[in-house]
C-alpha cells in the first residue's frame, strides 16, 4: 500500500529542519496527548477492575453468596434447612449464623459500634478470609461461652490484644422491675484477623454460635443461613433451585446481587463515566493531529507542487501525509499502552514510593474499604482502548491528507 517512495518522503517530513522546529514541536505534543490519554484510561480502568474485585471478593468472603432468613421469627429449623441446601447441585457450604448488633468496649475504655456474629468453629474454619488471616491467636480455642475473634483494627482502637477482654453491650435488654437493663457480657480474645477490609477489620467480633445464641437471647434458633456457591456469577439458578427446595415454608432467600446491588451499581456507573471523560482525552490529542498536519501540508505546499509537476499522483500525496499523521498515533498509542501497563504492575511500589515522598496517606483505607491500591489489568479492555486509540489518530489524519491531495500545482507555484 505504501511505497518506497511514500516512505521516504515521510520520513522526511516527520523530522523537522530549521525553520520548521515549530510544526515538529506540536505533532510531539500531539504524540505526548496521546500517550498519556491511552496510559490514564488503562490504569483508571485497571484500578476500577481491580476495586470490583476486591470489594466483590472482601464482601462475598465475609457475607456469603446466599442468605436464608425466616419471616418476622429466627430461624428454628437450620439443621433440616442446611441438610437440605447442602446437597443442591452449585451449593458449597450452608453455615448457620447468629447475627445482630453491640456496642464493643475494652478495658482501657473507648467504645464503638460493631457487628456480632456467631459461628460454629468448623464453619468460621472454612470462612477463608477469616481463617487464612489470622495474625495473633489462633482459632483452637474458639468454642464454649468464653471465646472471640476480632479485626485487627479494633483491637487497635480498643488496645487489647490476644487475651484481653471485649465487653459487648447488647442494645436489646433484659426486662426487671426497675426497667429494661441492656445485657453486658466479656469475652476473652483468643484470635485477631486482618482481611483487609476496613469496615470487618475495625467492626466485626466472631463469637462461638452458642456463646451468640445466649448473648442474644436465640436458644435453638439462629437469625440466618449464609450460602456459599462454586459461581458466584451464577448465584442466580442456585437461588432458583433453594427457593424450590424450601417452597412453602415462611423464608427469604437474597442472593448478593440483591443485597449489594446498590454498591456495585454505583461502581459500574462510575467506572462507565470515567471511562467517558478519558476518552475525552485521546480525543482532544486527535484534533492536535489534525492542527499539526493541517499546518504541515501548509508549510509543504511547494514541496507538494514539486512532487506532482514531476508526476507523483494525487494518491501518493496523500498516503504520505496519512503516513505522517499514522505515525504520531500509532507512537503515541504505543508508548501510553507501555507506560499503562508497567505502572499497572507495579501500582503498590509507586504507591509506597509517593507516600513516602509526600509524607501522606493516598489511599485512606478508612475512606475506601481496602487497605491498599488494587489493580487488574484487562487485556480485552487495553486492546479496546488501543483500537479505540489508533482509529480515532487515524481518522483525524483523513481531511489534512485529503486537502494536500487536493493542492493544485500550479496555483502553488503562481507566486513562487
Amino acid at each position: 500500500m505504501f511505497g518506497p517512495f511514500e516512505r521516504a518522503v515521510a520520513a522526511r517530513y516527520l523530522r523537522a529542519r530549521r525553520g520548521e522546529r515549530f510544526v515538529s514541536v506540536i505533532a510531539i505534543f500531539s504524540l505526548v496527548g496521546i500517550a498519556l490519554g491511552v496510559a490514564t484510561l488503562i490504569i483508571v480502568m485497571s484500578v476500577m477492575n481491580g476495586f470490583r474485585q476486591e470489594l466483590l471478593s472482601r464482601i462475598l468472603g465475609l457475607n456469603g453468596h446466599l442468605g436464608i432468613y425466616a419471616v418476622g421469627e429466627p430461624l428454628r429449623t437450620y439443621d433440616d434447612i442446611v441438610r437440605r441446601v447442602s446437597g443442591l447441585p452449585g451449593v458449597v457450604t450452608a453455615m448457620p449464623m447468629v447475627e445482630g448488633q453491640a456496642l464493643l468496649t475494652g478495658d482501657r475504655g473507648g467504645a464503638y459500634g460493631g457487628i456480632v456474629r456467631g459461628m460454629a468453629q468448623s464453619d468460621l474454619r472454612n470462612l477463608h478470609e477469616i481463617s487464612d488471616h489470622i495474625v495473633a491467636g489462633s482459632l483452637t480455642n474458639f468454642r464454649g461461652d468464653d471465646a472471640a475473634a476480632i479485626g485487627v483494627g479494633l483491637a487497635e482502637r480498643l488496645q487489647i490484644g490476644v487475651g484481653g477482654r471485649i465487653t459487648l453491650v447488647s442494645p436489646q435488654g433484659s426486662a426487671t422491675a426497675f426497667g429494661t437493663v441492656p445485657r453486658i457480657r466479656a469475652y476473652t480474645v483468643v484470635a485477631i484477623f486482618q482481611v483487609g477490609f476496613n469496615e470487618a477489620d475495625t467492626s466485626f467480633v466472631y463469637l462461638p454460635l452458642d456463646a451468640a445464641q445466649i448473648f442474644f437471647k436465640l436458644r435453638g434458633a439462629v437469625t440466618q443461613v449464609e450460602v456459599m456457591v462454586a459461581n458466584p456469577d451464577g448465584v442466580g439458578a442456585v437461588n432458583r433451585e433453594i427457593r424450590a427446595a424450601l417452597a412453602g415454608e415462611p423464608m427469604r432467600v437474597i442472593d448478593w446481587t440483591q443485597s449489594n446491588n446498590s454498591l456495585f451499581t454505583a461502581v459500574q456507573v462510575e467506572r462507565n463515566v470515567m471511562f467517558l471523560i478519558l476518552t475525552l482525552i485521546i480525543l482532544v490529542a486527535a484534533f492536535n493531529v489534525i492542527s499539526s498536519l493541517i499546518m504541515m501540508v501548509k508549510d509543504k505546499t511547494r514541496d507538494i507542487a514539486v512532487l506532482r509537476t514531476m508526476g507523483a499522483p494525487a494518491g501518493a500525496i496523500l498516503r504520505i501525509f496519512l503516513m505522517c499523521g499514522a505515525f504520531v498515533g500509532v507512537a503515541g498509542t504505543a508508548v501510553g499502552a507501555v507506560i499503562g501497563i508497567v505502572f499497572c504492575f507495579n501500582i503498590d511500589t509507586l504507591q509506597h514510593w509517593l507516600e513516602h515522598l509526600t509524607g501522606t496517606n493516598l489511599f485512606n483505607p478508612e475512606v475506601y474499604f481496602l487497605s491498599q491500591l488494587p489493580a487488574v489489568v484487562d487485556w480485552g479492555e487495553v486492546v479496546q482502548v488501543i483500537v479505540m486509540a489508533l482509529g480515532l489518530s487515524l481518522l483525524a489524519t483523513i481531511y489534512p491528507s485529503w486537502r494536500a491531495a487536493r493542492t493544485d500545482p500550479v496555483e502553488a507555484l503562481r507566486h513562487e
